[in-house]
């Protein structure tokens, strides 16, 4: 037996090429290329993005109502009094509560603007409510009187 004729148990094995990051060779089994293939990568999940591209519900609360300094509103047209009322009645929050022409909002009784939609020719007394140019106008024309309300300002 001489040097030159030995031979291993076992083979010399070569070892792998060395990938960026250790022992998986080449892409060090991150795939090729991309975001994805570099160090510290992070990608922002799908519905991230959809909600960064919804817009802001600015002025509005959690609850997603608007936010007023003032209470509630509900506007109604002069058209409805002529249907409603009798000539002679009087037109106020309280009154339109009793006949059903609107609602609680909230527990709470809602400002009421009454806008010139319509026509009238009934005597109406309105009270206690926002009152537009228009619509007074065809309440007086009607033989009705507005009057202004202390608390409240008109717009």
């Amino acid at each position: 037996m001489q040097l030159n004729t030995l031979k291993r148990r076992h083979p010399n094995y070569k070892s792998r090429p060395v990938g960026r990051g250790g022992k998986r060779g080449k892409t060090s089994g991150r795939g090729t290329k991309g975001q994805k293939a570099r160090a510290g990568h992070k990608i922002r999940p799908e519905w991230r993005d959809i909600i960064k591209k919804i817009p802001k519900r600015r002025g509005e609360s959690a609850s997603g109502s608007l936010k007023s300094i003032r209470g509630p509103f509900v506007s109604l047209n002069v058209g409805i009094f002529e249907q409603v009322f009798e000539s002679g009645d009087k037109v106020n929050p309280k009154s339109l509560l009793k006949k059903n022409i609107m609602y609680r909002v909230r527990g709470k009784k809602p400002e009421v603007k009454i806008l010139g939609g319509g026509e009238l020719t009934k005597k109406l007394t309105v009270t206690d409510c926002l009152v537009s140019a228009e619509a007074k106008a065809k309440i007086i024309k009607a033989g009705g009187t507005v009057l202004e309300n202390v608390t409240s300002k008109a717009s």
